[in-house]
């Protein structure tokens, strides 16, 4: 391991865990996670809405192939700030082969990504991947590796062909990922093929040259059990540097109970007793390990190192910070909620199509209300979250629960699995401020995960505050001076200019 940190803040949703929240962590000794989720259509997103401080651009012009990104910028840049009549331009779906205008986009967001959250300090970034979602997942690690990307940390899953992918990356020799395709007959396997040789670095007269070798992050599998770590650990097709181990009040995807899925009278998971991972045992596998799930205070960062953790992740706390990507007025109503003890988390069984419970917090104007459930339009157009199948004929087809309910039973898809399924991916890009607007203007409503402990966000807040940053919950885990109540949230913007990048 190449750092001494106990505090790993969590990579979560989609664009929630950015830039700026990364790079605030970062710069003060911990480990900042960006997320990877969806980063490319965040980045054709941002650009679309005219590249508000032009940090986009700036960080594109760092990147190695600058006929790459031009390309890019000239597809997704739009000069005036918002969307042009309310609406996006289509980003491609996600599937294999990939897309390679899909490929080059993805490559460059997560370079762009890595590199502003590097930016102005020595500190470690981490980078978040959900293994659910394949087919981005080698450009994505590519482009945060050339941007120097320090850990890879990944879930939702069983993540163990990425250390082998790292590996093959950072010689930028190709790699061919194994795919989790439904349908397949026994013994068959198929793979999504990335080369990174199409992104080397233009010489003399505009040739391809042969590229410096790049740095191997350190990967952190996440993970609910000592059975699943200890499998991780020893057959990946490569080196597992340690774990992150997430309990059932996490915030976003849950891993579900073990056994015959039960629920309470509300509708929830229960989780018993076989669910609470074996800490002994993980820690007797010999690596690194950090506990995540309610451990947001000091006395639980002190708990987990007598368990024998090097220390805690912690995702709520920062998720409702000033410089997260949730939207200024979301995490508003989630603070008037806290104050009031009226926020309620619900552990909805239903609501991800992947099948893991998904942590949601219940917000009139969000599709957690039924209202606006019911009254969406069903529509698949981003697709992450799509499994991919075989047809009987052999080719690959893609279906998700969300997607609307005819179409998917035409794929092959159980109507049962269709009811109560949310689209997440449209719904986690409103959550940012990113949300695309149909025909008729309307634009699609937010949805907002978060741990159990969202109840105590009023602990991070500074004296007579409404708000606080990053610097604030740190501060309170490390038991360390806050920053000044005067300009509470400014010191990493301040280092940041001080070494001229803003």
């Amino acid at each position: 391991m190449n750092g001494d940190f106990c505090i790993i803040q969590g990579g979560m949703g989609v664009g929630v865990s950015d830039w700026k929240l990364a790079r605030a962590v970062s710069s003060r000794g911990q480990l900042g996670v960006v997320s990877g989720t969806g980063i490319a259509t965040v980045l054709a997103r941002r650009l679309g809405c005219g590249d508000v401080g032009g940090h986009m651009r700036r960080a594109a012009a760092a990147f190695p192939q600058t006929d790459v990104a031009r390309r890019v910028l000239d597809r997704y840049f739009v000069a005036e700030e918002g969307p042009p009549n309310g609406a996006y331009k289509s980003t491609p779906m996600p599937m294999v082969p990939f897309n390679q205008a899909l490929t080059e986009l993805t490559v460059l967001a997560a370079f762009i990504e890595v590199y502003l959250a590097k930016e102005g300090h020595n500190g470690l970034v981490g980078l978040n991947l959900l293994e659910k979602v394949q087919p981005p997942t080698l450009p994505t690690l590519f482009g945060a590796m050339l941007a120097g990307v320090d850990y890879v940390l990944m879930g939702a899953g069983i993540p163990r062909f990425i250390p082998g992918a790292l590996d093959a990356l950072a010689r930028r020799q190709p790699f061919d990922l194994r795919l989790d395709i439904e349908g397949l007959a026994s013994g068959q396997m198929l793979t999504h093929r990335f080369d990174p040789s199409q992104f080397a670095a233009p010489g003399a007269g505009g040739a391809a040259t042969e590229s410096a070798a790049l740095r191997r992050p350190v990967f952190l599998a996440i993970v609910s059990s000592a059975t699943l770590a200890l499998t991780l650990a020893r057959k990946s097709n490569g080196r597992v540097d340690g774990f992150v181990v997430e309990g059932a009040i996490a915030g976003g995807h849950n891993a579900p109970p073990r056994g015959a899925m039960a629920l309470t009278a509300e509708g929830e998971p229960i989780y018993g007793l076989r669910d609470d991972p074996d800490f002994k045992k993980i820690a007797e596998i010999g690596l690194p390990f950090y506990l995540a799930g309610g451990f947001g205070t000091p006395a639980k960062l002190a708990a987990a190192r007598r368990l024998g953790a090097a220390g805690v992740q912690v995702g709520t706390a920062f998720a409702f910070c000033q410089e997260s990507g949730i939207t200024p007025e979301i995490k508003a109503r989630v603070m008037a909620m806290v104050r009031k003890g009226t926020v309620h988390v619900f552990t909805d069984p239903r609501a991800s199509p992947t099948g893991f419970p998904f942590k949601v917090v219940r917000m009139d104007e969000s599709i957690s209300h039924e209202s606006q459930y019911a009254n969406r339009l069903r529509r698949c157009d981003l697709g992450y979250l799509r499994r991919i199948y075989q047809r009987s004929d052999g080719t690959l087809g893609y279906r998700c629960a969300a997607e609307p309910v005819d179409d998917y039973v035409a794929k092959g898809g159980l109507l049962e699995e269709t009811h109560g399924r949310k689209c997440l991916c449209n719904a986690l890009f409103a959550t940012i401020g990113l949300a695309q607007c149909d025909a008729d203007g309307l634009a699609e409503a937010a949805i907002v995960t978060a741990g159990n402990d969202v109840a105590q966000l009023h602990r991070y807040l500074p004296p007579g505050a409404d708000v606080y940053c990053a610097a604030d919950v740190l501060a309170f885990m490390l038991g360390s001076t806050p920053p000044s109540e005067a300009a509470p949230c400014h010191a990493a913007e301040a280092s940041v200019q001080s070494a001229g990048v803003l």
